[in-house]
């Protein structure tokens, strides 16, 4: 059954990638790195969504789709950069390490960070986007302070987890 979810998962991902040309280079990572942390975010699922439905919260992500397409090229490959960051920070965190699987984790955090040099290598570009920071940082902040209000619950990480896969989804 899960196998069948990832494939599902992969399938949906794949034909939500925004069509575009190959030089404007509007993905933040080669569309196999994203695919690998939409994988591994997958896997990483410990609890049934269904049992943490009264845990969901709305993290007010303030982009959709098109705003993120509509950015200038400076401005979302800093974009990506900083959500890449935040995320890579996210799961690296103590407290992360006591709620998934070490090793499904490190692989996450491995795939992270190769997207994150790869996102480096254009550092101009990553310093285009002050106002884009903040409202990233802004978000995560939110983020951390429901799993502290929630006390780092199986079902707040989960509810987490999903939506940091939905928002590398639309990346």
């Amino acid at each position: 059954m899960a196998q069948i979810s990832l494939w599902l998962l992969a399938g949906v991902m794949l034909c939500s990638i925004p069509a575009g040309s190959l030089e404007e280079d509007i993905h933040w990572v080669h569309t196999r790195d994203k695919g690998r942390v939409l994988i591994l975010l997958s896997q990483l699922q410990r609890t049934p969504p269904y049992f943490c439905l009264a845990d969901r919260n709305d993290f007010k992500f303030p982009w959709n789709l098109d705003t993120i397409t509509q950015m200038k090229k400076t401005q979302r490959t800093c974009f990506h950069h900083l959500m890449l960051l935040q995320i890579f920070n996210l799961f690296r965190a103590q407290r992360s390490l006591a709620a998934w699987d070490h090793t499904l984790l490190s692989q996450l955090l491995s795939s992270l960070h190769h997207s994150l040099e790869h996102l480096e290598q254009r550092e101009g570009e990553i310093r285009a986007c002050p106002n884009v920071g903040i409202l990233v940082r802004k978000h995560f902040q939110r983020i951390h302070s429901y799993l502290k209000e929630k006390k780092y619950s199986s079902c707040a990480w989960e509810v987490v987890r999903v939506e940091i896969t939905i928002r590398v989804g639309i990346m």
